[in-house]
């Protein structure tokens, strides 16, 4: 599995904040914060695990609902930071204030600034501002001193990273929305109850009664006032770079990534897999849950062989979202199972499974566990519809993330100067992947071109190689 950190929101009622950051949950479990902010002040509680594990009931004696204006909420998905300091390193990020640790939570109340982001910067791009300041090792808190250094004009010119989010400023009466100028990182805005608001996926919307406006378009900055109005500014422009991954994986499949529903764009990896490959004797195809599911049915709907709903997990959380390889693969062999109603339809059959992405076989040793030596399948194929990652480009340099998604270009790839045979040899299951060409047709299928994608930890061009950058002293 594999996965971008992270989802925020912005909102005008605590009870909005709380229920459009549960909708995102499935951006992040690590930990989630709020900041309340009212004409003079910001405070923001910040908690280890999903959203409810802080009830809503006891935030509104935290935070009164007649005392605050706007909202910002966050989830996270820790790929900065270390992972023994997840209550540290959680968002909001703030300048000022007075700390207060209760174990498990923690308050940060009279704050002067606070930020919350989906994305990733790369290091190098805060070297001019003042490091003492800065208490975690997040590229978050040091956006934020940037910003308060150089201004939100300077934030967009300057640092060209991937991300989506939002600043709240004691001095502006409002809060910055905003997005990197390639649109690597979603976002969208919209309209509640005669006020706007914005979020990482428009499924927070659609789960909670606002209506989409529009997606906040790359480079520019929406300026949220407290009385729910906004005004936009362009910044910056640059060519679209669009993460692949957030519609055909991350994103939930109800939502619209800049104007493409994820639904559609599984569906249309699952017919090119049936177009590339179909393997002879396929008594039926499933696949690994959840995400995979439309490909899955898609596949079936193309090829006619019969579709089966095979595994189960116990509880609805993403194995990549584990601090550590040692929880995810826990996370795996705990949560994934076959449905004991299945076993005897399995024995002595042949199976194809489609997977979303094979990062470090982690996924795929539990799958050949449960099929082989569990169910006593006869043959059994793993189908993945993104194409081998981190592998070794064409141009020598070894692939990995640098924008957001827990996989650094040395991470222990299973695709990583091994071929297909190789994979499957040490992952004891046979691995197919869509080939480029088919990945990148059905995102055009879809509405998307492949020059709008962000493609690099799987051989791609790097998205900033036609960007020029200037930073001023």
């Amino acid at each position: 599995m594999i996965g971008h950190n992270c989802g925020f929101v912005v909102t005008h009622t605590l009870h909005d904040a709380y229920s459009f950051i549960k909708s995102l949950q499935h951006r992040g479990r690590e930990a989630a914060g709020i900041a309340a902010i009212a004409n003079d002040r910001i405070d923001v509680v910040k908690w280890l695990g999903k959203v409810e594990r802080f009830d809503l009931k006891n935030l509104y004696k935290i935070f009164p609902g007649s005392s605050y204006n706007t909202f910002l909420a966050h989830v996270r998905y820790a790929t900065r930071g270390k992972k023994d300091r997840l209550l540290e390193d959680a968002h909001p990020h703030v300048i000022g204030g007075r700390a207060e640790n209760r174990m498990d939570h923690k308050f940060i109340l009279d704050c002067d600034a606070a930020i919350v982001i989906n994305g990733q910067t790369n290091e190098s791009y805060f070297k001019v501002i003042d490091l003492e300041k800065v208490v975690s090792e997040c590229d978050s808190e040091k956006m934020l001193h940037y910003y308060a250094q150089r201004g939100i004009n300077a934030l967009m010119n300057e640092i060209p990273g991937a991300y989506t989010g939002a600043i709240a400023d004691k001095k502006i009466n409002g809060v910055f929305v905003f997005r990197d100028r390639l649109g690597m990182k979603p976002g969208v805005l919209g309209w509640k109850d005669g006020k706007y608001v914005a979020a990482s996926e428009d499924i927070a919307f659609k789960e909670n009664g606002a209506q989409l406006t529009e997606d906040i378009e790359p480079g520019a900055i929406y300026f949220l006032d407290y009385a729910g109005d906004y005004k936009k500014q362009k910044i910056v422009g640059g060519p679209k770079r669009h993460c692949m991954f957030e519609s055909q994986y991350l994103a939930d499949s109800n939502s619209l990534i800049d104007r493409i529903m994820p639904r559609n764009q599984r569906a249309m990896l699952g017919e090119e897999l049936a177009e590339e490959f179909h393997p002879e004797g396929i008594d039926f195809v499933t696949f690994v849950p959840d995400c995979p599911v439309i490909a899955a049915l898609s596949y079936h709907s193309k090829t006619g062989v019969p579709f089966k709903d095979i595994f189960y997990k116990v509880r609805k959380e993403r194995s990549f979202q584990g601090s550590t390889r040692d929880e995810r693969v826990a996370s795996i062999n705990s949560n994934l199972h076959l449905s004991p109603h299945i076993l005897d339809e399995l024995r002595g059959k042949s199976i194809l499974i489609i997977e979303d992405s094979v990062v470090r076989g982690n996924v795929l040793s539990r799958v050949r566990q449960l099929v082989y030596d569990v169910a006593g399948v006869k043959k059994a194929y793993v189908a993945s519809y993104t194409p081998p990652i981190g592998i070794i480009g064409e141009d020598g340099i070894a692939r990995g993330c640098e924008f957001g998604v827990d996989m650094a270009a040395n991470d222990n790839f299973i695709a990583r100067n091994r071929t297909v045979e190789q994979i499957s040899a040490e992952a004891g299951i046979d691995v197919y992947y869509l080939s480029m060409k088919g990945f990148e047709r059905a995102f055009e299928r879809a509405g998307k071109k492949k020059e709008e994608l962000c493609t690099y930890c799987i051989g791609g061009e790097h998205p900033f190689t036609r960007l020029t950058i200037k930073q001023t002293s």
